[in-house]
């Protein structure tokens, strides 16, 4: 056997083969793993036994969590990755599994020196100006010590533990072949354990090439850093390789000091709101984002900024999942359970073979629930327990990037609880897919508002209402830009079914606000008509007062786009569609009081009234008044 078996990337076939010629020292892994855990199994299985499964679940649970602990960094790592898997594991044991704690004993001084030095070239004393006597933390893969660079820059340094490399290759060696084992043994298990383990490998891999977590903070810093309420380290390149890592020390405080917070003048919860409207920006906007925000890796320094730590987890979500992920919000704020069902397909949690007829009703059980209140007013974690109830119960596979994903908000939001009891993860969430749901030109999302506005062929108004007070809320909000890509997309091909209905809104709402007032001539004693309220005039004129709300507003600024919008031909046509229409309603009208007067006068009936009559449709404006025939017509 070599002195050091040591990969840069994780090859799962590259490690089979070194393992397979040491048959004694996996045998030995194996049974420091296997004892413990045939232990906890036979406890499981005699709960089952003697019926006692419920009522021992979170005791069991524990013991897991426990276990996990002493086998080492591997089992830490993998029972932290199981507590987003709902497909995998039931949801109590998720509870405690999100409880793991990576945290283990320092390592000698001497052997992180001696890394540095394999590292670097030189020696810790040579290489910076200060360096701390002991690590200031000691986490699963590495420890950290508090440095200074002969520039004066102050310096994180972060070495990696030895041995580790070896340690977690042989762990997922053993674990790879007790996955493929199970997938073939046991029918029930849907997911495919191999492909799970071997994406999680890859990413603790990653983790240990300390070059990969400088990266992903360059890259981390390039996207969010220029925020203004955002920091992101420094990486120092001269001093970091695949085992060391040097990066701009941070003097912060965690989000979870509260009295600290508020003792340097800070609102802590504006603060939570900054980290979830950068963490929307993250997987909605670049998709490349933080899968680890714990409140270690998130301070609040001197100046108010939120600063992002440990780049060591991050993931990425590609623009068809991002956009995916955003007609799955409108679907279930339209509680469109059907289409919800199909987005799980395209989003890769079920296969296109499953029969979606049962799946439907379990997800508008949960979610009709969740829905009683408004969208802003969700528990994000009591609804993600829910559904992954539902997830354990049905053939759903759950992808990576989610399961990252929902780790990342789940911590999020168990942070802000900790600031605010009351606070709403979604609530602050919403305003920025209004905003992205309003000025995004992507053609699914530009459906997406069209479903969203329109339902059984009736304009909503109270929703764009609602959208446009909830996106004026986002601090990207920008009206002017709102206003261009509504009307652009409303003036295009793909808004034609807008524009006709929208033509029809307005037209009822013009006739039942301004033909209400006119007198009726044919009445002995002309009399105006109530305006009923509710018309879509009304609404129509609501929603411009939300937009017009805005002090920002400045008429001439708006007057060129203004200019544009009137000149193009689709907006001539809509106005032509909107006079015609009120033209046809008003000969219509005039036409139907006077047959109402034939009852007294039948004479008035002529062939040339009836010629007229016959080619008007208007069955809107008559159908809350009382029928009259004509020539065999009902008016």
């Amino acid at each position: 056997m070599p002195a050091k078996f040591e990969l840069d990337r994780y090859d799962a076939e590259v490690i089979a083969n070194h393992y397979k010629r040491l048959p004694l020292q996996v045998w030995g892994r194996c049974l420091n793993i296997f004892v413990p855990l045939l232990s906890l199994f036979w406890s499981l299985w005699w709960d089952r036994k003697t019926q006692q499964s419920d009522r021992k679940a979170k005791l069991r649970a524990i013991q897991v969590r426990q276990l996990l602990t002493r086998l080492g960094p591997a089992f830490i790592k993998i029972g932290q990755a199981l507590s987003t898997r709902p497909d995998i594991v039931p949801a109590i044991y998720m509870d405690e599994l999100s409880q793991l704690q990576d945290q283990l004993p320092a390592f000698p001084n001497q052997q992180a020196f001696q890394f540095i030095h394999e590292e670097l070239g030189a020696i810790p004393q040579e290489i910076y100006a200060e360096i701390s006597a002991n690590p200031i933390a000691a986490a699963s893969l590495g420890q950290v010590y508090k440095g200074r660079l002969r520039t004066g820059e102050q310096v994180a340094i972060k070495v990696q533990r030895p041995d580790i490399n070896e340690a977690i290759a042989l762990d997922m060696y053993i674990l790879r072949g007790l996955s493929a084992w199970a997938m073939q043994s046991f029918k029930f298990i849907r997911s495919n354990l191999v492909g799970i383990l071997d994406e999680f490998a890859s990413r603790i891999f990653e983790e240990m090439d300390y070059t990969c977590e400088g990266a992903n903070a360059d890259r981390f810093g390039e996207y969010y850093g220029q925020l203004e309420e955002i920091y992101v380290p420094k990486i120092y390149w001269k001093y970091t390789a695949r085992r060391v890592l040097t990066m701009e020390w941070i003097e912060g405080t965690k989000l979870t000091e509260l009295e600290k917070i508020k003792q340097m003048g800070f609102d802590s919860r504006h603060i939570i709101e900054v980290g979830v409207q950068c963490s929307l920006r993250q997987l909605l906007d670049q998709g490349f984002f933080h899968a680890d925000p714990h409140p270690g890796n998130l301070l609040v320094m001197s100046d108010g900024k939120l600063a992002y730590l440990d780049f060591g987890m991050m993931s990425q979500v590609s623009s068809e999942q991002r956009y995916g992920l955003i007609e799955a919000i409108i679907h279930l704020v339209n509680r469109d359970f059907a289409a919800l069902s199909k987005d799980y397909v395209k989003l890769g949690f079920l296969t296109e073979t499953v029969n979606l007829d049962q799946i439907t009703p379990a997800l508008a059980q949960v979610f009709n629930a969740a829905l009683g209140s408004s969208v802003a007013e969700l528990d994000f974690k009591e609804m993600t327990d829910q559904l992954s109830q539902v997830m354990y119960e049905y053939p759903f596979q759950v992808p990576a990037y989610y399961a990252l994903i929902i780790r990342s908000l789940v911590t999020l939001e168990g942070i802000a609880l900790n600031v605010d009891p009351n606070f709403k993860v979604l609530s602050v969430a919403y305003p920025y897919v209004a905003n992205r749901l309003l000025t995004d030109s992507n053609p699914e999302l530009r459906n997406s508002l069209k479903d969203l506005l329109f339902r059984d062929g009736e304009f909503r108004w109270t929703r764009l209402e609602n959208l446009l007070k909830n996106a004026k809320s986002n601090q990207d909000y920008n009206l002017k830009e709102t206003i261009h890509q509504v009307s652009d997309f409303l003036l295009s091909e793909r808004g034609e079914y807008m524009r006709i209905r929208l033509a029809d809104e307005i037209v009822k709402g013009i006739e039942k606000e301004a033909f209400s007032l006119i007198p009726n001539p044919f009445s002995p004693k002309p009399q105006p008509r109530v305006s009923k309220s509710g018309s879509s005039l009304s609404k129509l004129m609501g929603v411009w007062s939300t937009i017009s709300q805005d002090q920002n507003i400045q008429p001439l600024e708006f007057a060129p786009l203004a200019g544009q919008i009137l000149a193009k031909p689709e907006t001539q046509e809509l106005g032509r569609n909107i006079v015609w229409q009120l033209t046809q309603r008003a000969i219509a009208r005039m036409i139907r009081e006077l047959a109402l007067k034939t009852q007294e006068v039948p004479e008035l009936i002529t062939p040339e009234l009836v010629k007229i009559v016959e080619p008007i449709e208007t069955p809107t404006v008559f159908t809350s008044k009382p029928s009259r025939e004509l020539n065999g017509k009902t008016w």
